[in-house]
Parts: structure tokens; sequence; C-alpha cells
């Protein structure tokens, strides 16, 4: 075992996550998030084998090193190909590697992976055997519950248990069915019921492994009302994306850290990277689009999100879209306050 991989494994990295999600969680999402959160583990965009053995790696697994500690999800069903790309995993510096059991989308249908994996829990323990003997990073998988018409319960241990006896130690665990017939990708986020318990109930059975839970939650309370129930770590998506301020108390509440960081430190701590990126011709829009709602709650915060919106796909937008937007909810922070301090005068008077 390498010093990184014990050094990475004792870091307790895997109790808050932001999960992986496709078409959001790219390098200019996650060197934002990494703004508000120092500890969380970040994940990449599922990246399919084939792209990463005959694409263009540098757009698809590039990153900043501000992203650190940050994870590459893999999308396959070969064993050999998920072999190398854990190892490209490892030489491109990643601090996990995982293995995507869980998107429902035609896509992976089409490729028979993500999802469809559920169906094959011994193809999987040989992908991850290929994986574990590839690299030293820890190899992980994020999986559902079941497919289709399987039996939740059967369905998830019998995954488990094929990857245990395979040497992988730790699951994330998105506590629905996907059903790949009748709902679309958008439909299998929402309707198919929760069942957390199951995976409470799977953390008891498989207590030496680190099991993390996903799904459906929406603030930071429910998150650690979560761990109560012994699982290891929690993974949050779409609420981390649409309100990324909540990330800023991650640190916090979750890592042991004294202070939170709030929605003007993180931009500010954001701005050398935004300047950078601009310098070498990435357009405005391209990291923008992943700040629209960190001022979520605060007066300006419309206003906020419409010139980043606007203003940031004009041709050469640059920071000066940032800071007036920035400029936007200060004043409305400070109208607020006025209204404030009148009434208190006004109340004191009477």
């Amino acid at each position: 075992m390498t010093d990184k991989k014990e050094k990475f494994i004792d870091s307790n990295y895997n109790r808050f996550s932001v999960a992986p999600m496709m078409d959001w969680t790219d390098r200019h999402c996650r060197a934002f998030h990494r703004t508000l959160t120092r500890h969380a583990l970040l994940y990449t965009e599922m990246v399919t084998t084939k792209a990463v053995i005959h694409g263009d790696r540098e757009r698809l697994l590039g990153y900043s090193e501000v992203e650190h500690p940050v994870a590459l999800q893999l999308g396959g069903s070969e064993p050999d190909e998920l072999a190398q790309c854990a190892k490209i995993a490892e030489d491109w510096g990643y601090e996990e590697v995982n293995l995507n059991c869980g998107c429902p989308s035609d896509r992976v249908q089409s490729g028979a992976f993500g999802a469809c994996l559920m169906r094959e829990p011994q193809l999987v323990a040989e992908c991850m055997q290929a994986m574990i003997e590839a690299t030293d990073l820890p190899v992980t998988v994020k999986c559902r519950i079941g497919v289709d018409d399987q039996e939740p319960r059967d369905s998830l241990f019998a995954l488990v248990e094929a990857c245990e006896k395979a040497g992988v130690t730790s699951f994330a665990v998105h506590a629905r069915k996907a059903w790949l017939k009748g709902l679309s990708p958008k439909e299998n986020r929402d309707v198919p019921p929760l069942d957390y318990e199951l995976v409470y109930e799977l953390k008891r059975a498989k207590s030496h492994l680190t099991i993390a839970i996903n799904g459906g939650i929406g603030t930071l309370e429910e998150a650690r009302a979560h761990l109560t129930h012994g699982v290891d770590g929690v993974m949050l998506g779409r609420a981390a994306y649409h309100e990324p301020a909540l990330l800023g108390q991650v640190d916090r509440l979750f890592f042991g850290a004294e202070t939170d960081v709030g929605p003007f430190e993180a931009l500010d701590a954001y701005r050398p990277y935004m300047a950078g990126q601009l310098a070498i011709g990435v357009p405005l829009s391209h990291m923008t689009r992943h700040m629209l709602g960190v001022m979520h709650g605060l007066p300006g915060a419309r206003a906020f999100r419409r010139i980043m919106t606007v203003e940031s796909i004009a041709p050469g937008a640059g920071l000066e879209v940032l800071d007036r937007a920035i400029a936007a909810v200060r004043e409305a922070l400070a109208a607020v306050e006025a209204r404030r301090e009148a009434y208190e005068q006004i109340r004191d008077a009477g």
C-alpha cells in the first residue's frame, strides 16, 4: 500500500461527498465547490472506459490541483478496460476510482453498464478485482438498491457480497431502485421510493465495510441524521449543486472545522481560478453556470442569477460580470439593513 493510499483512507474522506453528476460536476464545478469545503470528497462526472482509453485525456481527466481530494468515476463493464483505466486514474493523481453501477440513462443501457450491472454481480466482482489488481488507489462502487423487478434486498446484498469477495471495502448506495423500462433518467431520480432502512440494514450486516448513503438528501441536517443510523458517510447530489452555499458548512459539521465559509468568501477564493481559465480561453459561462445558486436565500439572489446567466454568455465577458452580480447582492443586503435600522429607530422612539 502506498503512503498516498494510507493517508487518504485515514482522512475519513468519505464522511461527506458530492455525488458525481453528468453534465454538472465538471472540473469548473469541482474547483468552485472546493472553495466552500476543503475536506469533502468530490467526484468527476462518469467517464466511460473507452473514452478514457481512446479519447482526449486532458479534456476528460484534467483537473486543477485545488480539487483534491477528487475521485474518478468510470462507466464500463469490461474488466480489462476498467483495469487499464484504474491505472490511468492513479497516474493522473486521483485519490479514488469508482465504478458506476447506478446510472439509468439510455446511453449506459445501450452499453450494458451503469445500473444494468445490478443484474450482474459476478461480472461487477470481476471488474472490481481487475481494478484492484491494477492500482493502489481505493477502488469503490456506487450502486442502486436494484433495477426493475428485482427484490432490492436480494440484489443489493448480492452485489455487495460479490464485490466484497473481490476485495472491495467501500460502497456508496443510492437508496432507490432504477427502473430501466418505463421511467426516464430524470424520473429515476425522484419517482422510485427511497428505502434508507435497507442501506442501514446493509451497514448493520456488513459493519466492517464502509457504506455511504445517497439519494433524496436535501439538507445538511438530513445528512447528519443519516450518520446516527450507523452509515459511514453521506453523499449529496442535486442539493449541493443547486444550493452550493450548503457546502460552506460541511467542514464544520462533518470534519470538525471551527468556522464556515460564506458565499462572498468562496467567490473571492474562486476568482484566481476564474482568471486563470479566462486567460486560456475558457468562456466565463462555463464557470458561472455552476455558481447560480450560491446566493440562495439572500436578498439580491435573483439579481445575482440574472446577471450571471445573461451577461456571462456575452463575447469577451470577464470578471466584471461577477463583480456586478456580487454588487447587486451587497446593495440588496444594505437596503435590508437600512430598513431594519429605520424600523428599530421608529420602535425605540415610539
